[in-house]
Parts: structure tokens; C-alpha cells; sequence
């Protein structure tokens, strides 16, 4: 099944943009970036023997889609896999002691990669960057040999694995392998900036900012200066790795109708050694305070409903990964011309990007943690629990600078906790390592594999099919509607071939699809915000798969709703649900 954009795929422009908006080392008189994207020697194997150094592999895929896909050009899974690329580095990555650093966006699930024969890096978690300084291993001259070894087990491990299954059925879709995310190179120093993050502080006048370095730390010194509309609005140096204050003159929040993010620049010294970036964030906070006597979610001190749909981040022709940038952005463009001002990134971390442009168009994001393999609660080893709270943490490490996120949630309906405390843990864990957002310790307490409310985070949250739900805040927690909605609509020669349909609450057409989100929504504008209410999530944006309960169809052909009256529903219960 096509997209509007499959047709623009090519070896010679495979998602060319730069990958990592956040943390971005500006083009100067010299390339300052290598995109690795597009045709790689591939080779399926069984997991033994050494890997083919100086071997031509007979196989090709399209790197950054999942070899499953169609993009990719294999369309078959394998647990094992190999993929080879030779490569020519610029003389000037290597100029004057400069560094040569491999990035990876994200490699499903475990990656062991060599350069001309030295292993640079391994690395677990199918949805974390990753990348090592590859200098030591380079030739003089001449190509460079790139190899990586893939284990994707999907069903065969307990790990991080969201709704991939290699039977796809019902709401599980189709496995994403491999190299699923940006590959690139890139020219640093010794010592270079590895990580930024800028977090808005409560008086909402100043960010903190943090760092991260690659190699030796000792004496770096770091200058930031942050700009509005080009123009310098602040300015604080002092010792790398320390957290810094930096004040904002005439500060301007961010909010979904005035996204506004600051920019940054950031120099590196230390010693003979530069290293200048730019960067970005919005200054806003969120937080549960009592609005009226009753806890409520507040976006800079004022009350919000959080209005949302359930994005699941699937394509037919990438799966895990949008056949271009373009396609990235359009979800988050319908879901905010549809009025929606939130989206729940439901069971997947996606690519840098995705993020970027839900800071830029305004849309808050709850970001969900990719589950554990469900019916297995009860099957889970000590092994198991540590990898998955260590995989939790990476997440919140490597998004928790994006100002679009305002909260997390570790377990979705029980998939994956091995018990009702479990979740309660996991808020804690997350709480600690990002107190400026939310957590959302479970969502559907009410639900499924394991049933029970952990009476911990931010928010108490329940499903309710086609509902909506309409919990009210207890003496610690705003309270949302988690999930909600589903209704079904299939149109004809839009939907995913070869697959069972889930016909859960069908309708009979356009108009009462759309006469029934109407109906759903007005009761969380009419009965829901009076309670206290704070948000709800709408399943879905789009179809997956065999799941046709979306907004639009899976190909993002068509717009199943009327536009108009959807977003007016959507305006009018944001706005009964943000009144003091």
C-alpha cells in the first residue's frame, strides 16, 4: 500500500535531512555532516561465524527502513541480519586532530558495529541513538569498511518491543528490524558536546541548562547564549557538565497557539579545542496544582485540557519509519488542523525529527514507554525487569530536552508489569530523573492484563471503549481519559491487504463517523470538563493496519471526518475544559 510520498523514495535521497535538530553543528566552510543513508550490502544469516570483513554481500536494503518494509526492499524479517557499507570520509573530517564520530538513530534491538574490522561500539535498545569515535579504527585513505550486526528476536526475548509481532493480528502489526533511523558521520573535536538540555524553570523566566561531553571533560568550558527571533535574549558560560542558569530577558512561553522556541548557540572550549552547536527549546511548564478546589493539569500556571489522539507511528510502506520528512510532519500537521492540541505517541519512541516538529507546530505529547511483549507479566526474570527500567531511563535521558513532551507513562493496560507496584516504581524511577513533567503510572487502570490502579504519579488514568470515560480527580491526581473512541470505517481500496479486520464499534459511513466523534466529544465538553477533567486520548489519527478505526486511512489518503465539525468539537471541549 503507497503513500502520497513512497513514490519520492530513492537510494539518492533516503530521508536526507539533518537527523538530530537539538543538538546540530552548523555548516560552515567545510561539510560538517555525512549522511550513511540509502543502498547498504545486506545478507540474512543465522547468528554464527564472523562477520564478512572484505566480503562483497550479494543483498541490498534502503537504509533507515525496517528490512520488513517495503521501502526497505527486502520485505522479510530475519532475527539475524548483516548489513555493509564502504564509505570515502572527507580529508577535512580528519583536518587539524578533528574526531569522526558514527551516529545511529536506532537499530532494532541489538547492534554490534566494526569498522574495517574493529568493533566500535554494541549496543541493546531498539529505540535509543547511539554512536561511538570511530578515528582510532580509520585507514589512512582511501574506503572505509562499515559493518553491522543485527539480533532483532521480536517475539523470541523479553525486551522492549511495543506492538511489533511477526503474526500480526488484531492491534499487534507487522515487525520493524534493523536499521530503522538515521545513519550518519560527523567531524568533532576530542572533546566534543554529546548532549544539551534546556529545562524551563518554574519561574518561567530562565532555562537550566545541562551537558553531556564526549572525552575529556577536564577544564571544558562552556558558553551558551540564547537568541529570539535572532536576537541575543541571554547569556551564561562557566565549567561543561555543571548545570548552568540561564536567565531569559523578556521571556515569551511557549503554548499550543504560540509555539515560540527559543534558539541557542553553544561554544566548547577547552584548551586548543572548539566545538560550536545550536540547539532549541520552548519555555513553558506543566504541572497537576488545584484549580477550584480539584487537581487539575496546569501548561504555565493556567488550567488545560489535554485534548488528544492515540498516534501509533506506523506507515504501510515503512512501518516503523515515514517514507520522507514531509510524511513525518503530516500527521502532526491533521492533528492539529483537526483541532486535537495533544497526541499520545503510543507504545514507540519515534525518530528526533518527529519530535521537532511537535515543538514547532504546538502539539504536547504524552510519550509512552515501547512495551514488553504482552502475556508474559508472570514470566518476566530479574534480567528482564532490570533491562526494562534501564531501557526506561535511556528514553527519558535521550528525549527529556523536547519541549513538546509534557509526560511519560511507562505501562500501558498492565502489558509488561510484573505487578501492580510495579508501575509505581516506574513513576518513581522516571519522576526522579525528570521532575519538570508529568507521570502517567499506568494508563488504564481499568485495564487489561493486569487490572489495578498503583495510586501513584500525576494522573489516574482509565480506557473506556467507545465511551468516553469520565474519572474525576482524587486527593493527589488529575485524571484523564486515556483511551477512548475506535470507531470503525474501512474505505474500500484503502485498506491493508491480507490482514483480519477488528470491526470494534463499526459504522456505516463518513457522516456517522463523523456524527459519532461529535457525540463521543461532546460528552467529555458537557460532562467531563465539569468534573475536573484534564484530558482525554482518542484512538486513532490513523488506520494501522487491520485496525480501521482512524481519523484518516493508513495510506493518509483519505480524511474519513469532516474536517470542519471535528474541530469545532475539539475547540469548544478544550475550551470548557480549561476554565478555572
Amino acid at each position: 500500500m503507497a503513500t502520497p510520498w513512497t513514490a519520492e523514495v530513492a537510494p539518492a535521497n533516503a530521508l536526507p535531512e539533518y537527523p538530530r535538530p537539538q543538538l546540530a553543528r552548523p555548516s560552515l566552510e567545510q561539510p560538517r555532516w555525512m549522511n550513511l543513508n540509502g543502498l547498504w550490502q545486506y545478507a540474512a544469516t543465522d547468528g554464527q561465524g564472523v562477520p564478512p570483513f572484505g566480503r562483497t554481500l550479494k543483498g541490498r536494503v534502503l537504509v533507515p527502513y525496517p528490512v520488513e518494509s517495503v521501502l526497505s526492499g527486502v520485505q522479510q524479517h530475519s532475527d539475524f541480519m548483516v548489513y555493509r557499507r564502504l564509505v570515502e570520509i572527507p580529508a577535512a573530517f580528519t583536518a587539524h586532530g578533528q574526531h569522526v564520530r558514527l551516529n545511529f538513530g536506532a537499530v532494532s534491538y541489538q547492534a554490534t558495529v566494526y569498522v574495517n574490522g574493529v568493533k566500535v561500539i554494541g549496543h541493546a535498545g531498539g529505540y535509543t541513538a547511539f554512536g561511538a569515535d570511530i578515528t582510532r579504527a580509520l585507514r589512512p585513505r582511501g574506503e572505509q569498511e562499515i559493518i553491522v550486526l543485527v539480533h532483532a528476536p521480536v517475539d523470541g526475548a523479553n525486551v522492549m518491543v511495543g506492538k511489533q509481532r511477526l503474526k500480526p493480528e488484531g492491534i499487534f502489526y507487522t515487525a520493524a528490524s534493523g536499521i530503522w533511523q538515521s545513519v550518519w558521520l560527523e567531524p568533532v573535536p576530542a572533546t566534543s558536546v554529546a548532549q544539551l538540555t534546556f529545562t524551563p524553570e518554574r519561574s518561567l523566566d530562565a532555562f537550566t541548562v545541562t551537558s553531556a561531553l564526549h572525552g575529556n571533560a577536564d577544564g571544558a568550558m562552556l558558553k551558551v547564549t540564547a537568541y529570539a527571533d535572532g536576537k541575543p535574549v541571554g547569556e551564561v558560560s562557566g565549567p561543561a557538565g555543571r548545570p548552568m542558569h540561564l536567565a531569559i530577558a523578556d521571556p515569551h512561553r511557549w503554548t499550543p497557539q504560540d509555539p515560540f522556541l527559543y534558539s541557542f548557540k553553544v561554544v566548547l572550549t577547552r584548551g586548543d579545542e572548539h566545538d560550536e552547536v545550536t540547539s532549541y527549546a520552548g519555555l513553558r511548564t506543566i504541572s497537576v496544582e488545584k484549580v477550584g478546589g480539584r487537581n487539575r493539569i496546569v501548561l504555565n500556571g493556567k488550567p488545560i485540557f489535554l485534548l488528544a489522539t492515540l498516534d501509533q507511528g506506523y506507515w504501510p510502506d515503512g512501518i516503523y519509519t515515514a517514507p520522507t520528512d514531509a510524511a513525518l510532519k503530516f500527521d502532526l500537521e491533521k492533528t492539529r488542523d483537526l483541532g486535537f492540541n495533544t497526541i499520545r505517541k503510543h507504545i514507540k519512541v519515534e525518530p528526533a525529527r518527529w519530535y521537532y516538529w511537535a515543538d514547532r507546530l504546538g502539539l504536547m505529547v504524552w510519550q509512552d514507554m515501547p512495551a514488553l511483549p504482552t502475556g508474559r507479566n508472570d514470566k518476566l526474570s530479574a534480567s528482564d525487569k532490570a533491562t526494562f527500567r534501564a531501557d526506561v531511563s535511556a528514553i527519558v535521558e535521550q528525549l527529556k530536552g523536547e519541549t513538546s513532551i509534557i509526560g511519560w507513562i511507562p505501562f500501558n493496560e498492565g502489558w509488561g508489569q510484573w505487578s501492580i507496584p510495579a508501575a509505581a516504581e516506574l513513576a518513581a524511577q522516571v519522576k526522579q530523573l525528570d521532575p519538570s513533567r508529568l507521570v502517567d503510572a499506568r494508563s488504564g487502570a481499568n485495564c487489561c492484563d493486569m487490572k489495578g490502579d498503583p495510586h501513584a504519579g500525576d494522573v489516574y488514568d482509565v480506557h473506556d471503549y467507545q465511551g468516553p470515560g469520565l474519572p474525576s480527580p482524587d486527593a493527589r491526581r488529575a485524571a484523564i481519559d486515556g483511551e477512548h473512541g475506535g470507531l470503525t470505517l474501512g474505505i474500500p481500496g484503502h485498506v491493508w491487504p491480507n490482514t483480519p479486520i477488528n470491526p470494534y464499534g463499526s459504522v456505516k459511513d463518513r457522516a456517522a463517523l463523523t456524527a459519532g466523534y461529535v457525540a463521543n466529544t461532546a460528552v467529555l465538553r458537557d460532562k467531563g470538563a465539569p468534573k475536573g477533567m484534564s484530558g482525554s486520548v482518542y484512538t486513532q489519527i490513523t488506520d494501522v493496519e487491520g485496525e480501521h478505526n482512524g481519523l484518516l486511512t493508513y495510506d493518509r489518503k483519505i480524511l474519513k471526518v469532516d474536517e470542519a465539525k471535528v474541530r469545532a468539537i475539539n475547540e469548544a471541549t478544550i475550551s470548557a475544559g480549561g476554565r478555572p
